[in-house]
Order: structure tokens, then sequence, then C-alpha cells
């Protein structure tokens, strides 16, 4: 195991993690996009992002892209690449709002957070749909842990945190539980050449109806690369 830095809240570390990663000219086999925060008071990250948009997704956003070519040099037939994004059940109340991303209007921690989760799901199929249009050896989809006891829950409302520390033992998984369908999506052969999967409790499942809005997919991905500076490389696919 080696551990290399990288914080998603900021662009810059993200571009000298990614350049740190491929000096070691070894190959990529699997990511796993599971980084966040939750329900964290109104805030920016380096680059001026609304936190949850920013760590969540457009962190993660960037890091694939610029890890996607080592990605496909990696991956072969029946040997593939795999992507596999952390999004949460959080989505399935979450609003896509392409005019204002960053919740600068009116700022709801939770609307911000579910936001976030939202747009990885769209991502996730966005990739899938690029990665088999290019014939790429590269997989990617979606893996929900469900609710787990992490401190990831110390900024919701006092009430549920109170709920937490009385029934956490019945109500939660652990994080070993947590990260059940996570390793599954990473190494399970039944995924071997199958993407765009939204995963719970290691089984397929559907994801909110508007993920699968093809033109949704398609303007958050604009958007995105607007927002991180990279070039939109599905214009030349799609």
């Amino acid at each position: 195991v080696e551990f290399l830095y990288c914080d998603l809240a900021s662009m810059r570390s993200i571009q000298q993690f990614v350049q740190r990663f491929k000096m070691k000219k070894i190959p990529l086999h699997v990511l796993v996009n599971n980084a966040g925060v939750m329900m964290v008071p109104q805030g920016t990250t380096e680059d001026g992002f609304e936190e949850h948009f920013g760590v969540n997704y457009l962190g993660h956003f960037l890091l694939t892209n610029l890890l996607l070519d080592t990605l496909r040099e990696s991956g072969a037939p029946g040997c593939s690449a795999r992507v596999v994004t952390v999004s949460s059940a959080t989505h399935y109340v979450g609003e896509l709002n392409l005019d204002d991303l960053q919740s600068s209007s009116s700022y709801s921690a939770h609307a911000a957070y579910a936001q976030s989760k939202l747009a990885l799901v769209l991502f996730t199929y966005r990739l899938q749909a690029l990665l088999e249009a290019t014939g790429s050896a590269v997989t990617a989809n979606v893996a929900d842990p469900g609710v787990v006891d992490t401190d990831l829950y110390r900024h919701v409302f006092w009430g549920t945190r109170l709920i937490k520390k009385l029934f956490g033992w019945c109500l939660f998984k652990t994080p070993d539980e947590g990260a059940r369908t996570s390793v599954y999506a990473a190494v399970t052969p039944a995924l071997e050449g199958r993407g765009g999967c939204y995963l719970y409790n290691e089984k397929e499942t559907k994801s909110l109806g508007v993920t699968y809005d093809l033109e949704l997919q398609r303007e958050l991905w604009a958007r995105s690369c607007q927002m991180t500076g990279i070039a939109d490389v599905t214009q030349e696919v799609f």
C-alpha cells in the first residue's frame, strides 16, 4: 500500500496528484471515487466552488477525466479497468439546477448535498456512454453504500445525531458493511464488461428517473468541462 495525497477541494492538488501517479508508470485497474462532505455549512473550495458540488462532484469529475487515458491503457478485453463512483440514496430527492449549480441563490445544505450526489449518477452514465462509444476496455458504475455509521454525520441536525448515537448499532451499517457494494463493483466477475449500473446492497437497481435523461447528462458534462477547464471530448464522439 502506498499513500499519495490528493485534496478533492483543490483542482491544483488533483492535477499534482495525477502527475505524481503517472510518473510511477504503473497501471490503474480500479478507481473508486469515494471522497465527500455532507451537510456542511455554506462554504467554497479553493477554486470558489460550493463545497458539496466542488468536493463531491467536480473533484471526482476532474480526477476521473485526467486519469482516463491511464485507465484505458490498463484495461483489456475480458479484464476491463473499472471506475466506481459512490453516490447516495439522497440523490433520489435531489434536483439539478443548471442555472445555479453553486446553490448561490438560496443555500440548503441538504439540497446541495443531494444535488452533488445526483450529479455523480448523471456523470457516471455519460462516462459509460463515452467509454462504450470509443470501444474502451473500461467500465463505469455507481455504488450506493446505504446509511453508514461514520463521522460524515457530524454536521447534520442534532436530533439526527442523537438517533445515530442511540440506535446506530441497529439502524446504520458499519463502515465495513458500507464498503461492500463498492468492493463488489470493483472486483466481481459478474460486472466484467458491464457499466452504467446503479448498485445497492451488491445488486443492480434503478436510479432516479431523471438520471437517464441524455440531454441532462450532456449539459452537465459540458458545464463541468467548462468549470474545470478541460476539453469536452464527448463532442467529438456523440
